[in-house]
């Protein structure tokens, strides 16, 4: 350790452009990490709020919640308890004279049932009665407020805003809850229909139609249109930059070393043993990217602290804390190559040549 810090202190600028490249490519990292959490978060929240396990949607729906629909004879002789709760889905456009309009989810739900109950409201209150609505906050930061009048595509019927509600996604689109009574209209569907699905907080529940099937929540979000392909192609991008850093740092390191051959082959020739080089190394590689990673982390909770609230990204300490183990382990293997050339220095033909 001594031997590394005392060459850092010595040699300022060139370590501190090396410090530098690890700043970049650990901050890049940190972004499109918390940028992939966002996007993933924004696909799931609203179905991660429901605390449920398990969902029952119509078997030839391909899993989508889009495309389900079920009839009330199809349940007629399933047991519904206070653990299961029917949801009706409807893709819409809510719009309000002088304001953007929102490309949304309406998910109608019986008020009833635990969904409905279980809602946490930032403000307002719950929907009460038919053509009351609670949305995401999304509509709020848009310029709609609570007793706003809105309508859904070219329906003529409004839809008051009773409530506003915090992270409700579905899609990447902000949710509109309802009565499930007005989704029927909304869907343009009459009374045989009684939902798009059955959400269930029992992993094991239960239809008796053969029409229906029962998929794991796990399953079911996998299944999100784009969003196995989003959380894959994020993966890969953050992969690549791992293996770019561990290039990066072993090249310097590489570079460094081949610099400092003579040197090492005098302390050799002295008696220092190759363990302590060896020890110096490391100390050296564990320094500059923790060094580097210690700037990055300011940079992006800088970063967390000034992002508008529009860009779905998610600063998940946790795994952000994750990555940057994955980043000094980066480092430890990028001084694998300067070592096996320390360790091979011949005093002799070094400082004879």
């Amino acid at each position: 350790m001594f031997l590394s810090l005392k060459e850092i202190k010595k040699e300022k600028f060139r370590y501190g452009l090396i410090i530098g490249m690890i700043v970049l490519i650990c901050y890049l990292i940190f972004i499109l990490t918390s940028l992939s959490m966002g996007l993933a978060n924004q696909n799931t929240d609203a179905i991660n709020s429901w605390n449920a396990k398990s969902i029952v949607l119509d078997k030839d729906a391909n899993t989508s919640l889009t495309q389900s629909l079920i009839t009330k004879d199809q349940v007629k002789d399933s047991k519904i308890t206070k653990n299961e709760a029917y949801i009706g889905q409807a893709a819409v456009v809510a719009k309000k004279s002088g304001l953007t309009k929102e490309s949304a989810q309406y998910l109608g739900l019986d008020k009833k049932q635990f969904i409905a109950k279980n809602l946490k409201l930032s403000s307002g209150h719950n929907f009460k009665k038919a053509n009351q609505v609670v949305v995401d906050d999304k509509f709020k930061t848009d310029g709609y407020k609570l007793g706003d009048k809105i309508k859904f595509n070219s329906a003529s019927t409004s839809y008051t805003i009773v409530g506003f509600i915090k992270n409700a996604k579905l899609n990447i689109a902000p949710v509109i809850y309802g009565q499930i009574d007005n989704w029927l209209s909304i869907k343009n569907l009459n009374s045989p229909f009684k939902a798009s699905a059955i959400v269930s907080k029992n992993a094991n529940f239960d239809v008796k139609d053969k029409q229906l099937k029962t998929y794991s929540i796990k399953a079911f979000i996998s299944k999100l249109p784009g969003y196995s392909a989003q959380n894959s192609t994020f993966t890969f991008m953050i992969g690549f930059l791992m293996i770019i850093s561990l290039i990066v740092i072993a090249v310097f390191l590489y570079i460094l070393t081949i610099q400092k051959i003579q040197n090492y082959a005098v302390l050799r020739a002295q008696g220092i043993p190759s363990k302590t080089l060896v020890n110096a190394t490391i100390s050296q590689s564990v320094i500059l990217v923790v060094s580097g990673l210690l700037i990055a982390t300011v940079l992006t909770g800088i970063t967390a602290f000034a992002m508008p609230a529009a860009v779905p990204m998610s600063f998940n300490i946790p795994i952000l804390s994750a990555v940057g183990f994955g980043l000094i382990l980066t480092g430890l293997l990028g001084s694998l190559i300067p070592i096996k050339i320390i360790l091979n220095v011949d005093p002799v033909s070094v400082i004879g040549g």
